[in-house]
């Protein structure tokens, strides 16, 4: 019988991005072997190796290990509501990035996230879309034509693609490795 996975209203497809893999590892926060384990950051002073979606999802493995899946530090600056933070950087798992990852916000909201962004979708960024990135990234056009050319899913330069779950606009954030 195949196991449903618990779903994460900001992250609705942790196996797709990666963030979450098929383990027979024994989830450390549960002690019990449910087929899948996080394998992205987690930030806490306890030595922690395998965490199940289970105890992410409802927030076990956050309060046991007084730990979080990602910086709440840029949700908390863009002003976004305590309730959405916490479910954010304590019931959501992360994701696997250079540097720091930073989770986007949109509407008044954090954005769901979806990965790596595909070749053709950073060629085809235009518009509003492009513009927001640049400004974030503080890059100039010239840069954008050469990085956007040379952008490789799974390389040094990352793109990470996340969504609006209100208006459906798609952010983007970029890391180096």
């Amino acid at each position: 019988m195949p196991v449903t996975l618990p779903s994460f209203r900001y992250h609705p497809d942790p196996v797709g991005t990666g963030a979450v893999i098929a383990s027979e590892a024994k989830c450390d926060c549960c002690d019990r072997q449910r087929g899948y384990v996080y394998r992205a950051s987690f930030y806490s002073t306890f030595e922690v190796h395998h965490l199940c979606p289970w105890c992410i999802a409802d927030g076990a493995a956050a309060s046991k290990y007084q730990g979080a899946f990602v910086d709440d530090y840029p949700l908390m600056e863009a002003g976004l509501s305590l309730a959405i933070v916490n479910e954010v950087a304590e019931r959501t798992p992360g994701y696997v990035s250079w540097q720091q990852e930073v989770w986007q916000c949109h509407c008044d909201d954090a954005c769901e996230f979806h990965g790596d962004a595909e070749p053709h979708e950073v060629k085809a960024m235009r518009g509003d879309t492009l513009g927001q990135f640049l400004t974030t990234h503080q890059i100039d056009a010239v840069l954008w034509e050469r990085l956007a050319q040379s952008y490789v899913k799974g390389g040094d330069m990352a793109i990470y693609k996340f969504r609006c779950r209100h208006c459906l606009t798609w952010v983007y954030s970029m890391d180096f490795g």
